[in-house]
């Protein structure tokens, strides 16, 4: 039955990218094919010819996927790729289906991906997702494959790097975390500075810090709101080289220059209180979701970027709960479903809409944005609240005459 829904949920989703205003499917045919096609065709190779926003490796499953073109077309060769890779995903965490635990976190990623829609499919985030799921369920088991998951992930889309730094954190195996993750950064870094780009290696980094206020980003709302509003000075738009629709207003370069320094410290900040329970006995059974979800959501709340598929972000960290205690992990995956949920009002298929600084559009946005900002106090306040492993009074036998 899992196995059905799944084809009943990515069917779904492939058609409502075709269906769906404001292009859900944009970014696939507007840029992935068209790096691709360079790439093969030797013209140009993004990241490392040519300054790019994405880590080098993100180039190699836009590349994979014009294996499949000739079947309907990139979009759809797009569709099928992805879905191998959550297949294979989600094929490990089915397993032979005798799990609860595992069944009720299948479900709840396929709820996910039909609510979020198809942003969640038809983009690079669509990659990053399984292989963070899978990651994260080999952590424990098998933490050099884990890591070396997580850490390709990274080199695709920098956020599953919260993930590695929770597992730095919760695992036992430190080591064998670290030491995946820095044979796959070895790997990429050599290979990017022999094919000739040592220039552009770190160049995703400087870009990303570069941009400005992207529309859907939480701290975006001031703006947003001063342009619903109608005061002069504020307005949404559109920024030629980053292809985001960004707000502009009073003081939005201070904010645009304190927003980094200021995810930096939230995510030590977080990462400090990870570190200080696990020093105090907790495990990774405790330890590892919450904390994991806490990173995340640093990542997503405290950005200058708020585009629809970092929601996707919270499906390993949500997922990984689920399987260990569903009955604890039960609301905040609800609560998830109804970002999901929200996210897909607002894009695609109201977006028009909220650039347009319409109210309703910007209400539905900024109530997604709150509920982010509920699920990540919720995820600190659980890792703040977990129990100090105490020692275990052991009483000597009584002696025998």
């Amino acid at each position: 039955m899992l196995w059905i829904a799944f084809a009943i949920v990515h069917i779904a989703v492939w058609a409502l990218g075709f269906v769906l205003p404001n292009q859900p499917m944009g970014d696939v045919h507007n840029v992935y094919e068209p790096w691709s096609t360079w790439a093969i065709d030797g013209d140009a190779i993004v990241g490392i010819t040519e300054p790019w926003i994405y880590p080098q490796l993100a180039l190699v499953p836009l590349v994979l996927a014009q294996g499949f073109a000739w079947i309907a077309g990139y979009e759809v060769a797009w569709a099928i790729f992805i879905t191998i890779c959550d297949a294979l995903a989600f094929g490990m965490l089915v397993g032979t289906g005798r799990s609860t635990g595992r069944n009720a976190a299948a479900g709840f990623w396929l709820a996910f991906i039909l609510l979020l829609g198809p942003v969640g499919m038809y983009r690079l985030d669509g990659v990053t997702a399984p292989l963070a799921i899978a990651g994260c369920l080999w952590l424990v088991g098998r933490p050099w494959l884990g890591s070396i998951l997580l850490a390709v992930a990274t080199w695709i889309k920098v956020w599953p790097a919260a993930l590695i730094a929770a597992a730095v954190i919760a695992v036992r195996r430190r080591l064998a975390v670290v030491g995946g993750a820095l044979i796959v950064s070895a790997a990429t870094l050599i290979a990017v500075v022999a094919a000739g780009g040592g220039a552009t290696v770190f160049g995703f980094i400087t870009d990303q810090t570069d941009r400005g206020l992207q529309v859907e980003a939480p701290v975006s709302a001031y703006y947003l709101w001063r342009a619903v509003a109608g005061i002069r000075g504020s307005f949404i738009y559109y920024d030629d080289d980053l292809l985001t629709f960004q707000v502009s207003g009073p003081e939005v370069d201070a904010v645009i220059a304190v927003m980094t320094p200021l995810l930096f410290a939230a995510v030590l900040g977080v990462a400090a209180l990870g570190a200080y329970r696990a020093w105090h006995g907790a495990g990774f059974v405790r330890l590892f979701p919450p904390l994991a979800l806490a990173l995340v959501l640093v990542f997503i709340v405290f950005n200058k970027v708020g585009s629809p598929q970092y929601m996707t972000w919270i499906i390993p960290p949500l997922l990984v709960g689920l399987v260990i205690d569903r009955a604890r992990w039960r609301r905040p995956a609800a609560l998830g479903l109804i970002i999901a949920l929200v996210t897909q009002a607002v894009y695609p298929i109201m977006y028009y809409g909220l650039l347009g600084a319409h109210p309703l559009p910007a209400a539905l946005l900024t109530l997604r944005n709150v509920l982010a900002v509920v699920l990540l106090v919720w995820a600190i306040v659980r890792v703040a609240r977990i129990p100090r492993r105490t020692a275990t009074l052991v009483h000597p036998a009584p002696v025998r005459p």
